[in-house]
């Protein structure tokens, strides 16, 4: 009974967590698109209506009915995911880090590490490893991300010699690829890459480090009149 119990509590609340997510997903693409609302209740309404009314013509309301019902709401989530992405992706749009929150959300199998390089101009890479290879997503200054571009390949080609890498510069100019196209154009990248291969690659790249780990910390005695910061060590 008591596992029943915490079976049926748990359950609660997850479905609880999924609706305020749904509601928070919904005021958040109503910022940027304030017709959802009324959009995807039209798409409901004009499903279920016209199931109903071919359930009328050949006199089976009650089953059409239902089958219109589930069809609607199915139609209803296809319509406010896609209308969601839309705005979210109409948000990230321009913004710093943009890439690198869509590569975290490329799918199963991609190991993601974000600012793999970056200039003083903030120019940045993201790495991106999975059964098509190395993906390098660049973002910022089309021509200051080439050389930074050609500088990680070089960095790279010393561990990693074997592996096919592809790059992606982020952008709606010409050779570059719109934020919102980024996911589904590395999931049409042809599998060239074993599990096992991907990885021995990860392994590889892991021991170059990123950008963070490769930073240069300062060596030597801490100054006088400095003190640690508070927080568990963290700046502030």
């Amino acid at each position: 009974m008591a596992r029943k119990a915490n079976s049926d509590s748990a359950d609660t609340a997850a479905n609880t967590g999924r609706l305020k997510q749904i509601a928070l997903t919904y005021k958040m693409t109503r910022k940027a698109d304030p017709k959802v609302g009324l959009v995807v209740a039209a798409v409901g309404i004009v499903t279920f209506g016209v199931f109903l009314a071919i359930g009328f013509l050949i006199d089976h309301p009650i089953y059409l009915g239902i089958l219109g019902f589930l069809l609607a709401f199915l139609a209803m989530a296809i319509i406010f995911g896609r209308r969601a992405e839309k705005a979210a992706f109409g948000q990230m749009e321009g913004q710093p880090g943009a890439a690198a929150a869509v590569l975290q959300n490329v799918g199963r199998g991609w190991t993601t590490t974000p600012a793999v390089a970056m200039n003083r101009s903030q120019d940045v890479v993201h790495r991106a490893v999975g059964k098509a290879g190395i993906v390098l997503v660049a973002e910022g200054n089309p021509n200051r991300l080439k050389p930074l571009l050609a500088a990680e390949k070089k960095r790279m080609a010393r561990v990693v010699l074997d592996v096919p890498v592809h790059d992606i510069i982020v952008g709606d100019g010409d050779g570059q690829v719109p934020l919102k196209k980024v996911r589904t154009t590395m999931l049409k990248l042809p599998r060239v890459l074993s599990g096992p291969q991907v990885t021995a690659a990860n392994d590889r790249l892991r021991a170059l480090g990123d950008l963070m780990s490769n930073m240069p910390l300062p060596k030597g005695p801490m100054p006088k009149g400095m003190r640690m910061p508070r927080g568990g060590g963290k700046m502030r």
